[in-house]
């Protein structure tokens, strides 16, 4: 399996280091890139992948690309960033092959990397933390093509510094390994991130010049579920999610998650968990 990280492929997107107040809030973010922080003081809160996250200082914290993640920071937080893009062979991603922690102690080493990261790329840093700004596919495009323009000596050390924060966080192999023969993974990014728009399995056909037929017989063969049942599955996922991290009506989190009605989204919510989305959240939350 570690063969596979030999094609692992890094491009670093945004550095910097970054005072942040209370104006850092933002919801519903599902960027398609990753990120790691290193606190230096303050504090303020993350929520991904299921889990809710103080950030403290002294510690490093990852957040995968392509997760539904939360912000907030009440009063402040100093801290620095690095945004890359990661991606394994045939647009595999590493998360797909490797299980990861999202918070260790810093070391030492750890902040220099980063230091290292600033000081070597300085015109990388974010000119506005507002994620609407530079979370989007033009912004990425424009960066990826400036690193190409890079030396040789200062792309290789960025590539390892990256490498270095990485394997921080990576803790073993994942046991399901059916993604790593795939050769059209990146459908399951683009239906996490299209999640709220109306996906139907022909649009998603059409981007690999197949039938909608064709396509559901291969996405099955590949991840051993049909691509409506998919979608479904990932649509339920994140309404649990903002149902029990956030305060959105249902009408908002019908819209968030592409069920487009709350009385459609209710009917398919309850078929599947056995109880309404209030049902969910009111039992939920007053355990």
């Amino acid at each position: 399996m570690n063969k596979i990280l030999e094609s692992l492929k890094l491009d670093l997107l945004h550095t910097g280091h970054v005072q942040l107040d209370s104006n850092w809030d933002y919801d519903n973010v599902i960027s398609p890139f990753s990120r790691i922080y290193l606190i230096t003081d303050g504090n303020a809160k993350i929520f991904h992948s299921y889990e809710e996250v103080e950030l403290k200082a002294g510690y490093i914290y990852l957040v995968p690309s392509f997760t539904y993640s939360r912000y907030k920071c009440d009063s402040f937080l100093n801290q620095y960033y690095v945004h890359f893009l990661e991606e394994i062979g045939n647009g595999l991603s590493v998360y797909d092959i490797k299980d990861f922690i999202y918070e260790t102690v810093a070391t030492d080493f750890d902040i220099q990397c980063f230091k290292r990261l600033v000081e070597l790329q300085p015109s990388m840093s974010l000119k506005n933390v507002d994620v609407k700004k530079y979370d989007n596919q033009d912004s990425i495009e424009f960066i990826k093509k400036n690193n190409r323009l890079q030396s040789a000596a200062k792309l290789l050390e960025t590539q390892g510094l990256l490498r270095l924060l990485c394997s921080r966080f990576i803790k073993n192999e994942k046991v399901n390994k059916t993604l790593i023969k795939s050769g059209f993974s990146d459908v399951l990014n683009y239906i996490k991130e299209h999640l709220h728009e109306d996906l139907t399995v022909s649009d998603l056909a059409k981007n690999y010049n197949l039938s909608a037929d064709h396509f559901s017989r291969v996405f099955q063969q590949k991840f051993g579920i049909r691509p409506s049942k998919y979608i479904q599955t990932v649509r339920i996922e994140r309404s649990e999610t903002l149902l029990l991290t956030t305060n959105n009506t249902l009408v908002e989190i019908a819209d968030k998650t592409g069920w487009n009605t709350v009385s459609y989204f209710t009917r398919m919510f309850k078929k599947i968990n056995g109880k309404t989305p209030g049902q969910f959240r009111k039992e939920r939350l007053s355990d």
